[in-house]
């Protein structure tokens, strides 16, 4: 492979790594329609999911124009080994602070990838996360805020938010599992990493928890959960294959339908 391939094979990569996650995780949301606990948490979920698809989809579009299929194409006619989204985004909605503990975790760790991704030397990139960062934070805004509230509110919301953090911080480690192209996006401009962007996140989730009287679960290396890491290179939980079966649904009646 000459330099010229592996470097666009690397951002390739990393594109298909966000849109996937995108993607994942905009369809749990979407699965809150209907359910949420209060009616504005049901129409929060439903608006964070399509912004989620919207985001999917126009980082599908530049890979698109880096001569793979079109975003449906993309999104509806892949199965699950060819996806590289993290398993974090893959897991069931569950419960409501399940969710919400996610979504803190997640959005959050996106908001500071596009801002890195704001000085891409891959102009189509960095022209798309200053478009999409202010969407985020209103995302990142409306997590804090229900973190906070629910952490604070009574013993019995303190002790399930701790619980949801306890689960979900090892799998949201998953997020910042490295590709094998780490050194060739960050030699050339194109993102400055998986662990700057751990560290980054890690600051910033850490002062969010205590200040919501919760505390930041104890991981190390010989704690770490093997079940958050394997997305980045096609190997998922047993949740993701069923969930795109339903999501590829309709299309895989018709895919040349139009609406």
């Amino acid at each position: 492979m000459s330099n010229g391939e592996q470097h666009t094979t690397a951002i390739k990569n990393l594109l298909f790594r966000m849109a996937d996650d995108e993607l994942i995780i905009g369809h749990r949301n979407s699965e809150w329609t209907g359910l949420g606990p209060i009616l504005e948490e049901d129409i929060a979920f439903s608006s964070m999911a399509q912004d989620k698809l919207g985001h999917a989809q126009a980082l599908y579009n530049i890979l698109h124009s880096m001569g793979e299929p079109d975003a449906d194409t993309l999104a509806f006619t892949r199965n699950e080994k060819n996806f590289y989204c993290c398993h974090f985004v893959e897991y069931p909605i569950r419960d409501y602070d399940f969710s919400l503990m996610r979504h803190f975790l997640f959005d959050t760790a996106e908001a500071i990838r596009f801002d890195m991704l704001t000085k891409s030397s891959c102009q189509p990139l960095a022209n798309l996360a200053k478009k999409v960062r202010g969407e985020i934070k209103y995302h990142t805004m409306h997590a804090n805020i229900w973190i906070s509230q629910l952490g604070k509110a009574t013993d019995e919301s303190n002790i399930r938010m701790q619980a949801a953090l306890n689960e979900c911080y090892p799998l949201a480690l998953g997020i910042f599992e490295k590709s094998d192209y780490e050194n060739e996006l960050m030699e050339s401009g194109v993102f400055d990493g998986e662990e700057l962007l751990q560290k980054v996140w890690t600051d910033i989730v850490t002062e969010v928890i205590e200040k919501s009287n919760l505390k930041m679960p104890d991981i190390n290396d010989a704690n770490l959960s093997t079940l958050a890491f394997g997305g980045r290179k096609g190997y998922h939980t047993e949740y993701l294959q069923p969930l795109l079966d339903e999501m590829t649904e309709v299309y895989s009646i018709d895919p040349s339908a139009e609406w």
